[in-house]
C-alpha cells in the first residue's frame, strides 16, 4: 500500500494541488497529513481521499477543522493518531509537542513514527522504530519543498514539489 505523507503546508493551495497530482500519479490509497495545514478551508482539497491529519501547532481553529474533516469524511484531526495500514504500525503527529514526539519513538509500539513540524525531511531509525518527516510545502523551509510516498514494503520517496 502507498501513503502519501505531508505537512507544514501553511494554507499554500498551489503546492499542496501539486503535491496531490504526484500522489495520483504514484497511486498513493491514503494520505497522512502531519499538521500545521493552517485553515479549514484547505482540508477541501482532500476530498475524495482517506486522509488523516495530526493537528499542528498552527492549527490553531480546531473547532474548524473538525467541521471541515467531517464534511469530507476524514478521521477526526488530533494531536497523535495511531493506525495500522496493510500491517504496519503508524503513529501520525505534528512534533511540536517533544515529549510526545520521544515517547512514541521510544514505545516500541510503532514499526513508523510521522511527524512535521521542523519543515526538515528526515528518514532515521532509532532503535526498531523508523522516524520520518515528509518537510515542509509552506512557510519557512529549509531547502526544498517536499513530500513524500511510503510504500508499506517499507520503500520511501521524496519528492520535491515545485
Amino acid at each position: 500500500m502507498k501513503i502519501g505523507v505531508l505537512s507544514d503546508t501553511h494554507n499554500n493551495w498551489e503546492r499542496v494541488s501539486a503535491a496531490l497530482e504526484i500522489f495520483r500519479e504514484r497511486g498513493v490509497e491514503v494520505i497522512l497529513h502531519a499538521g500545521d495545514v493552517t485553515s479549514p478551508d484547505m482540508l477541501a482539497l482532500f476530498e475524495g481521499w482517506k486522509f488523516v491529519l495530526a493537528l499542528g501547532n498552527m492549527d490553531r481553529d480546531v473547532s474548524g477543522l473538525v467541521a471541515a474533516a467531517e464534511a469530507i469524511g476524514a478521521e477526526r484531526p488530533r494531536a497523535m493518531h495511531s493506525l495500522s495500514l496493510d500491517g504496519v504500525r503508524l503513529a501520525l503527529c505534528h512534533g511540536s509537542d517533544d515529549g510526545l514526539l520521544r515517547h512514541l519513538i521510544s514505545s516500541g509500539q510503532y514499526d513508523i513514527v510521522v511527524h512535521g513540524h521542523t519543515h526538515r525531511r528526515r528518514d532515521e531509525r532509532i532503535g526498531n522504530t523508523r522516524v520520518i518527516n515528509p518537510g515542509a510545502l509552506g512557510g519557512i523551509r529549509f531547502g526544498a519543498r517536499t513530500v513524500c510516498v511510503l510504500d508499506t514494503s517499507g520503500d520511501l520517496e521524496f519528492v520535491e514539489v515545485k
